[in-house]
């Protein structure tokens, strides 16, 4: 397998870091990140796609890494994320490309392979289902569910709450992520903090070495949480500006995977279960004993999967 190198480009009004493996003349897949990660997340997936032929594309999203984090809330709006892909497949030339995204990163995946239905040949997402545009925004949803417990998107909406929490102890914060999902489903009071309560981390799992979380502690070192929090800030705006989206279906094949033990799968239930009404050329499946960080997890089982949807005609 040929090295990683990072490319610095400028699209969309930012530098985008960019790490690149692969053969040159390989076809071109993108791996789009979620949060709190970065391209380092996708490692496994890297190295297997790399060495079956492929020219592999990394970015660190918006907000991330050496990717510029600009700090007005509305510049991590959805299409400005997805503009930042389809700027960079500008740059290097991609006529068409296999879309991969886990978490925030497969959202904008759903919505590049509207935006571009000739270009994203194939869809790769893990995690965050699809089922269209909601009638409403859903900021506007889960304020009414959860007007009396705690909801970590909500709490996510105050600008500068979350990141104080989080930017304490950015190793501290990321270890609590990694082996405690349950976070995202505590109940508690909605006035509570994230990480209140919840013991200190132990190990680290067996997917994340200290080496692998030095890479994660460093994505975050510069900049913070800050500009991955403005992602969660942008539900209303997202549902304005996507109105020209309404109704539409993803027609390319796609793949989607999500892990048994993912919260979001509890989040998303309804979601999941419309999926097919909006994807109708799916596969799907639900790897066991896996939580939400899918493609580290279980690895072995995600690449054989991706490797195999992408050999089907």
């Amino acid at each position: 397998m040929n090295a990683t190198r990072q490319h610095r480009i400028q699209v969309n009004g930012i530098e985008l870091s960019v790490q690149v493996t692969g053969a040159d003349e390989g076809p071109p897949i993108w791996l789009l990140h979620g949060f709190p990660e970065c391209w380092h997340s996708w490692r496994e997936q890297i190295r297997a796609l790399a060495a079956a032929g492929y020219r592999v594309f990394a970015p660190e999203m918006r907000g991330y890494g050496q990717t510029s984090s600009p700090a007005a809330i509305a510049d991590y709006d959805l299409l400005t994320l997805c503009g930042d892909i389809q700027q960079a497949m500008d740059h290097f030339g991609h006529a068409q490309v296999v879309m991969v995204g886990h978490d925030w990163g497969a959202v904008v995946a759903w919505h590049l392979a509207l935006l571009e239905p000739q270009r994203v040949t194939r869809l790769i997402t893990m995690s965050v289902p699809f089922a269209g545009r909601a009638r409403r925004p859903v900021i506007e949803i889960m304020r009414e569910l959860y007007a009396d417990r705690f909801n970590y998107i909500l709490y996510f909406q105050e600008p500068g709450v979350a990141e104080q929490e989080l930017n304490a102890d950015i190793e501290r914060t990321l270890r609590l992520f990694m082996q405690d999902q349950d976070v995202f489903l505590q109940k508690k009071p909605p006035s509570a903090r994230l990480l209140e309560g919840v013991p200190a981390p132990g190990a680290l799992p067996q997917w994340c070495s200290q080496a692998d979380l030095d890479v994660y502690v460093n994505t975050f070192a510069d900049h913070g949480f800050r500009g991955p929090l403005n992602w969660y800030r942008n539900f209303e705006r997202n549902w304005q500006r996507t109105e020209c989206l309404a109704g539409q279906q993803v027609l390319q094949p796609t793949l989607f995977l999500i892990g048994d033990r993912d919260p979001v799968g509890i989040f998303e239930a309804h979601t999941l279960k419309r999926m097919p009404d909006s994807v109708p050329h799916l596969e799907q499946h639900v790897l066991p004993n896996c939580g939400h960080w899918i493609q580290n997890e279980q690895s072995q089982q995600v690449n054989t999967l991706i490797l195999a949807f992408l050999q089907k005609p």
